[in-house]
């Protein structure tokens, strides 16, 4: 499944990609962007945030779980579906790390 993600190490919290698409985007409690929605995210104003931003903090990633993060601990920091270099189920994931 297609999902939009925010690294939250590169982004600066300027704010572009909420004011362009705030469907998809808003401020967490970090000040920092953060997906708040996973529909829609073909749209035009999704690929323009995207665009827009000046880290390029934002990306659409693959993520193998339709509905929740897939519990590693870099996904507890950074976001779910984070790129993952291989496929490991969640004790191996976090061993790798």
């Amino acid at each position: 499944m297609k999902k939009l993600n925010v690294n939250k190490e590169a982004c600066i919290g300027c704010g572009a990609c909420i004011a362009i698409d705030p469907e998809h985007f808003d401020f967490g409690d970090d000040n920092y962007s953060e997906v708040i929605s996973d529909e829609n995210i073909d749209s035009d104003s999704a690929h323009n945030a995207i665009s827009s931003c000046p880290t390029n903090a934002i990306s659409y990633v693959d993520c193998e779980k339709e509905n929740d993060d897939c519990g590693c601990s870099e996904c507890e920091e950074k976001g779910c579906c984070h790129n993952h270099d291989e496929i490991y189920d969640n004790d191996e994931l976090d061993e790798a790390i």
